[in-house]
């Protein structure tokens, strides 16, 4: 399979996603599919099952299992002038699945309305922690190589994770430097470094209270913003890798809230839920959005 893009026929949601009380807008583009690897050259492996429904038959929140052909969905920023920033966005679940819909589509048509093209990962799992480090790298070089195509300005290439998917997002972070897989063709010639980056509840960073062994932080790791609430059970990673970011004069900024748990998305009703815009105010401010 060549490296071209795909239209997916089927709309990806019936209802709005509502941040306040204004529905966000339709993403200009929904639905273009690129597939991260040329047909029979994805390095590693993939599920043992065969990918489930997405979304599942009986309805409810659109997940992804058994992930064995990872793509990319590229929602292009509407009513832009001239190029804008992208955000590649990895959703969480454990590693196990992905929640494609709450911490991906839901998340692209955000980031579209501050002028963000939102580029959603659907990366390998379950248990495939290299896979999706694989993905990750390739991901990001496939948006540079079509930032043209795309209107995407190459130097503005972010990665945004959700739980798992921010573990994979930091890792990213600190690892674009050493090549994952073998060279496959010209995209592979393009830096996978992230511009910035956004880890929203992450993961596995140093839940112990100490750093986790693949956060190997230095001054090169990109400038990073973290948003994470007191009550959740991942929070002492993202302060470990907060403060290890400071101590490498890492640009960073840490949104901590009281109250939101884990797993909301853009759906909080507590503390958390003004963290969209917050974000959106740090972007402006680190020379993102302009």
């Amino acid at each position: 399979m060549t490296l071209h893009v795909l239209m997916l026929c089927t709309a990806i949601a019936s209802s709005p996603v509502v941040f306040g009380q204004t529905p966000l807008p339709e993403a200009s583009a929904p639905g273009m599919i690129l597939p991260v690897w040329p047909e029979g050259k994805m390095p590693g492996h993939g599920a043992n099952k065969p990918e489930a429904p997405v979304p599942p038959p009986a309805g409810g929140l659109v997940k992804a299992y058994f992930v064995s052909q990872p793509t990319l969905e590229v929602f292009k920023a509407p009513n832009t002038h001239g190029p804008s920033p992208a955000m590649i966005i990895s959703p969480g679940g454990a590693y196990e699945l992905l929640s494609y819909k709450a911490e991906g589509t839901e998340i692209a048509r955000w980031l579209n309305s501050i002028g963000i093209t939102g580029i959603v990962l659907k990366y390998r799992v379950p248990g495939n922690r290299d896979g999706a480090f694989q993905d990750i790298q390739r991901a990001v070089r496939l948006t540079r190589l079509h930032a043209a195509e795309w209107g995407i300005q190459p130097d503005k290439v972010g990665v945004m994770g959700f739980s798992a998917g921010g573990h994979l997002s930091a890792r990213l972070s600190n690892h674009f430097n050493e090549p994952a897989y073998p060279a496959i063709d010209d995209a592979d010639k393009l830096s996978c470094r992230p511009d910035f980056a956004v880890l929203v509840y992450p993961g596995y960073l140093g839940d112990t209270g100490t750093l986790a062994p693949d956060m190997t932080i230095s001054a090169s790791t990109p400038k990073t913003l973290i948003v994470v609430t007191e009550d959740d059970s991942h929070v002492l990673g993202s302060k470990v890798y907060d403060a290890a970011l400071k101590a490498a004069k890492v640009p960073e900024k840490l949104l901590l809230y009281p109250k939101g748990g884990h797993g909301y998305g853009l759906h909080s009703q507590q503390d958390v839920k003004v963290w969209p815009t917050e974000a959106a105010e740090w972007l402006h401010t680190v020379g993102i959005l302009q």
